[in-house]
């Protein structure tokens, strides 16, 4: 996986600033719950899954209480990625886009939240199917380049996102 990143370098900062998006701070009590449990809740899950994506959020509701514990205890306490993020699509309602977003909230902030938005701004191919091999490339890109370039992975995710949405004409 090799980006052309669309977007200068040295303007990843000021994308970032432009960025106005105000759901994150909503959901910092799922981040704590999340952490203090080790498990999400149905309905923290649907929280989640309703700031990623409004259109699938209502099939998480069809997963019972007991599979949703089940499934994001194991996620969060697997020691492979493709375990963590494999379980985490089981859950109805829940793809790679979602599951990232599981992993970057609940979990660790090092995960990057996997976005059409954002592959396009790495000048990346997206894909026609996500996978854990995928998943898994995407993740060590973002925490490089946030790392080479002295952002968290949020921040740069969020510079992405943003040059995306002021630049791309198909999103």
């Amino acid at each position: 996986m090799r980006p052309e990143l669309r977007l200068p370098i040295e303007q990843l900062r000021a994308y970032r600033d432009r960025y106005d998006y105000k759901a994150d701070p909503k959901l910092d009590h799922i981040r704590k719950a999340a952490h203090h449990q080790r498990y999400l809740t149905q309905s923290q899950l649907h929280e989640v899954a309703l700031w990623k994506s409004k259109r699938r959020a209502a099939l998480v509701k069809e997963n019972e209480e007991a599979f949703v514990r089940e499934v994001t205890a194991f996620a969060f306490s697997a020691a492979y990625e493709q375990s963590r993020i494999g379980a985490l699509v089981l859950l109805s309602g829940v793809q790679y886009p979602t599951a990232s977003v599981i992993l970057h909230f609940c979990l660790d902030e090092t995960y990057p939240i996997l976005d059409f938005r954002a592959i396009w701004s790495l000048g990346l191919k997206q894909p026609s199917v996500y996978s854990a091999e995928y998943w898994i490339e995407y993740t060590e890109l973002c925490r490089t380049l946030a790392a080479t370039h002295g952002l968290s992975v949020r921040e740069l995710d969020m510079a992405l996102w943003q040059y995306s949405r002021e630049h791309q004409s198909e999103a």
